[in-house]
């Protein structure tokens, strides 16, 4: 699967709360937009003209929710077959998913969770994406998820990422703020987790808030601004990276619109600063 990803920039997940702002804007602008497919597939009416109006102003990537990769239960190949048509409609060139998963015994669960790092459920879920990329004919980027737990681990975090990765051919969400989040709540060196991924597969950077609820735990909200560890960790990854395409999430508690550009701007700047010296 081996289609080129041609996204440039920094962009902003599209929410409801601020979709019109977002189509409105003039100036700073968000390079591209992303959206979550199952929270506008079949949609019409208003907001089926708002979705219109917004993939008609801006590229647009997508970031499922429900694929649950990791399930045992069988892939739910009607749902791929209509979010290709989905896909195909809006001209999106990037799907991405949770390496994780939310459906079992046919109950969604609304939650994220995480996957037994173990060879088995390597090649259960590299056979899985072979078949999620075939159906799309694009190829399927996983995220590095947030967890509280590991689940019956055989192995660590970064060789259970990079096993799928090779073994099933899909590309790399580097989700930085996860990376931390995890790192923070596990106590491990984040470089050092990072240093082992493959990261020649990344083909997209995920960056959020999260909120720290305990002295020794933060929980993964998207609902705070980046802190500034953050930045740092994005900062000592991108020189070690190809240029990718670079989403802000704001889930909840969304700021005004001008705090979120003001964000999206850091995320411009440590960028080009990083990425303008492999030019030169």
């Amino acid at each position: 699967m081996n289609k080129e990803v041609n996204i440039p920039g920094v962009g902003l997940g599209f929410r409801r709360e601020m979709a019109e702002d977002m189509i409105a804007l003039i100036s700073d602008r968000p390079d591209f937009i992303e959206l979550a497919p199952e929270n506008w597939m079949g949609m019409g009416g208003y907001w089926g003209k708002v979705l219109r109006r917004a993939t008609e102003a801006y590229p647009v990537v997508c970031h499922g929710l429900s694929l649950s990769v990791g399930s045992p239960d069988p892939l739910d190949l009607q749902f791929l077959r209509d979010l290709k048509g989905f896909l195909d409609e809006h001209n999106v060139q990037l799907y991405s998913e949770h390496l994780s998963y939310s459906k079992c015994n046919n109950a969604h669960l609304y939650d994220l969770l995480p996957i037994p790092f173990r060879e088995d459920a390597i090649r259960h879920i590299a056979a899985r994406i072979r078949v999620v990329q075939d159906v799309l004919e694009r190829p399927l980027a996983l995220e590095n998820v947030s967890y509280y737990t590991p689940v019956a681990a055989e192995m660590d975090e970064a060789t259970f990422i990079s096993g799928i990765v090779n073994e099933s051919g899909c590309k790399l969400l580097l989700d930085v703020n996860n990376v931390y989040v995890n790192a923070f709540n596990h106590q491990y060196d984040p470089k050092t987790f990072l240093s082992s991924l493959p990261l020649e597969s990344v083909a997209y950077i995920h960056m959020a808030g999260h909120e720290q609820v305990a002295p020794d735990l933060i929980i993964d909200t998207h609902g705070q601004n980046v802190i500034e560890p953050v930045y740092d960790l994005f900062s000592w990854t991108l020189p070690k990276l190809n240029p990718v395409p670079v989403l802000l999430e704001r889930d909840f508690n969304i700021p005004d619109l001008s705090v979120l550009v003001g964000e999206m701007n850091n995320l411009r700047g440590l960028a080009h600063q990083a990425w303008s010296r492999q030019t030169c």
